[in-house]
């Protein structure tokens, strides 16, 4: 009789064993998808005038910033950025990766042994972007060609279609990005203690603009108030207008909110609130001196 009662309760322990593997499993699954940009809550989006949303995690956001960023500096037209943000959410969703197929790092995947530069360098975003763009540069006529035709000739993948699936996000995310949409970029509050620092607010726009990006004079330490100039409109061919650069220094400063402690940016009458309710873009509140006292960008940091 014992060994009779004893079959439902070997039952019921092998559906238990079962139903915690399965929630082991399933927990497991959303953990990496969570770290590989691929689900959990998105922290920053990315809308386009018609309506259209990229969401993806702080991580990505200033990842793709920096990618923008440092191919307007050097005078790339917004195609480019279309290129190489496609080719960095294929190669590496966005992320930089201390691994991948043999030697291959970072955003893009290149390889110390093919001349990409050493491991370090490589894993610096803005010197991997930088070393995409010295080499599609010099494709003929790439910004004619079809997007998977042009990253495939810098990239030399196994797998060149691939591109191919991420050209509307890349195109979404760059017009953005360079600015040439307004208010499209806003990322929610990130938790934690440590104020801003204007000091390195400089030190990563001078990384991925240029010093020419950098405020005429430095800032006060934490909890400062810090200008960015938009220069005039530019006479050479394809340069961005001023309202655009000023539109591109807003998005790179939302996508960098959680990394540099940026509580509130302010341009062109509209401001961007961490932790604001609906797209975070707001008419800006121009009561008070405080605000409106500068044509540029202003970026409030967290005290």
């Amino acid at each position: 009789m014992s060994q009779t009662a004893s079959l439902p309760r070997r039952g019921r322990l092998l559906r238990t064993a079962a139903a915690v593997a399965v929630l082991l499993a399933v927990a497991g699954y959303l953990v990496a998808q969570y770290e590989t940009g691929g689900g959990g809550p998105p922290r920053c989006t990315v809308s386009s005038a018609d309506g259209d949303t990229y969401r993806m995690s702080p991580e990505q956001a200033v990842n793709a910033s920096t990618i923008s960023a440092v191919g307007t500096t050097r005078g790339m037209p917004e195609r480019a950025v279309t290129i190489a943000l496609a080719t960095a959410l294929q190669e590496s969703g966005l992320r930089n990766l201390a691994h991948g197929d043999r030697d291959s790092l970072g955003l893009f995947q290149q390889r110390p042994s093919q001349g990409w530069g050493n491991a370090r360098q490589i894993m610096d975003p803005a010197y991997a972007a930088g070393k995409f763009y010295d080499h599609l540069a010099e494709v003929p006529g790439y910004s004619r060609l079809p997007l998977t035709v042009a990253a495939q000739r810098v990239q030399r993948s196994g797998f060149p279609q691939a591109y191919a699936k991420h050209e509307p996000d890349a195109a979404l995310l760059s017009a953005a990005l360079t600015g040439r949409t307004q208010a499209a970029v806003t990322c929610s509050a990130a938790k934690g203690t440590t104020p801003g620092s204007a000091a390195r607010v400089r030190t990563e726009l001078a990384r991925d603009f240029g010093p020419g990006a950098l405020p005429k004079a430095p800032d006060a330490g934490s909890g400062a108030v810090v200008d960015l100039p938009v220069p005039s409109a530019k006479a050479t061919a394809g340069g961005p207008g001023q309202p655009q650069r000023g539109w591109e220094l807003a998005h790179w400063a939302v996508a960098h909110s959680s990394e540099l402690r940026i509580e509130r940016v302010s341009y062109a009458g509209q401001e961007w609130t961490a932790g604001h309710s609906g797209n975070g873009w707001q008419k800006q509140n121009t009561d008070g001196k405080a605000a409106g006292q500068t044509a540029g960008v202003r970026l409030t940091l967290s005290k």
